[in-house]
């Protein structure tokens, strides 16, 4: 739910620059879908005036001006509260428009009158040739269209940034995720980006479907404490950073069912998606089970949303209980709901 993040690139550590020491809170207008989502990052990268921020050293096949406008990127997506995935989204985008270029117009070789990191054209309302080569400008109106595209934040990278771009080769996008989430991951870490939301579940509102026909408590005694208290706990609102035992975000909610088995595990989502050891596949879940997605402000390497598998019912359907969102209460769904996002899946163990 809050936190730095792990910078991978090809499963290694990459060594950035030094992130500055102070950070300030970024009090801007906003557009993300997260009211609850802020952020802090340094004060270069606050600035509405910068362009490239810290000074930015190449990276792999990228050189230091293609990472610094990536970089502008991801500090006007955190100014605005867009999820961290909504970044990544929007980097991919610019790797394969401009390769994180910043052209202007090209003569001949220009496609109709398509100018910048994004490729966006003045004719069909982007702005001002001179506003669409401003990077901040630039990457404000991508956000502003993709935040508009109805479910953009569980959609396929390529479909979210087609929905925005409309390009001549809608599947050429999903080919720079792998790279985008890297440079992201680089660029929040040298910002040192340090953002915080309600860790709601992203999704449209779901009804409870109640405790499942034909549905029976674990005969093991530690699971079936955990899974009968979360289930006890169903109706009670969320709220973002609770606890209980009134009120539940959705990793308070699994803190406090598995403290019922006597397991200890860690009290956010972004620890508790390493607790225990992993689980390779829905189908091998048992009851007590911890399943991860991305959620309203997370990724699939960063899930920031957390339910519990509680088992099945008659016809072997499987069900998981969590606390979706702000507004919400807790209640038991369908696996099927969350199974085309499903990041990870972790079961506790006792030390």
């Amino acid at each position: 739910m809050s936190g730095r993040w792990p910078i991978l690139a090809g499963g290694l550590a990459v060594v950035v620059l030094a992130p500055l020491a102070l950070v300030v809170f970024v009090a801007l207008a906003v557009i993300g879908a997260s009211p609850a989502m802020g952020c802090t990052l340094s004060p270069t990268s606050a600035s509405p005036g910068a362009t490239h921020g810290p000074d930015w050293s190449g990276q792999g096949s990228w050189t230091s001006e293609q990472v610094g406008n990536a970089a502008v990127i991801v500090s006007v997506g955190a100014e605005l509260r867009v999820p961290p995935y909504g970044w990544e989204i929007a980097v991919a985008t610019a790797m394969q428009e401009s390769t994180l270029r910043n052209p202007g117009h090209l003569g001949a070789d220009n496609d109709h009158d398509s100018l910048g990191l994004f490729q966006q054209r003045p004719s069909q309302g982007w702005g001002t040739p001179e506003q669409i080569l401003e990077p901040r400008y630039a990457a404000r109106k991508f956000y502003e269209r993709l935040i508009k595209v109805d479910g953009w934040q569980t959609m396929p990278l390529t479909r979210a940034a087609q929905a925005v771009q409309r390009s001549a080769f809608p599947d050429a996008y999903a080919k720079w995720q792998p790279e985008a989430q890297q440079l992201v991951a680089l660029i929040s870490d040298g910002m040192n980006i340090i953002c915080t939301s309600d860790g709601g579940d992203g999704l449209p509102p779901l009804d409870d479907a109640g405790v499942p026909d034909g549905f029976r408590l674990p005969t093991d005694p530690q699971l079936r404490a955990v899974v009968s208290f979360a289930l006890a706990q169903r109706g009670k609102p969320y709220v973002w950073g609770a606890e209980g035992p009134d009120s539940y975000d959705c990793s308070g909610l699994m803190m406090a069912a598995w403290a019922q088995g006597r397991v200890q595990i860690p009290r956010v989502t972004a620890d508790q998606v390493h607790t225990g050891v992993a689980v390779p596949s829905l189908a091998a879940m048992q009851p007590g089970d911890l399943i991860f997605i991305p959620g309203s402000d997370g990724t699939m390497r960063r899930p920031g949303h957390v339910g519990m598998y509680i088992g099945t019912d008659r016809d072997g359907r499987q069900y998981l209980i969590q606390a979706p969102k702000t507004g919400d209460v807790v209640r038991v769904v369908r696996v099927s709901s969350w199974s085309r996002q499903v990041a990870r899946i972790r079961r506790p163990l006792a030390e």
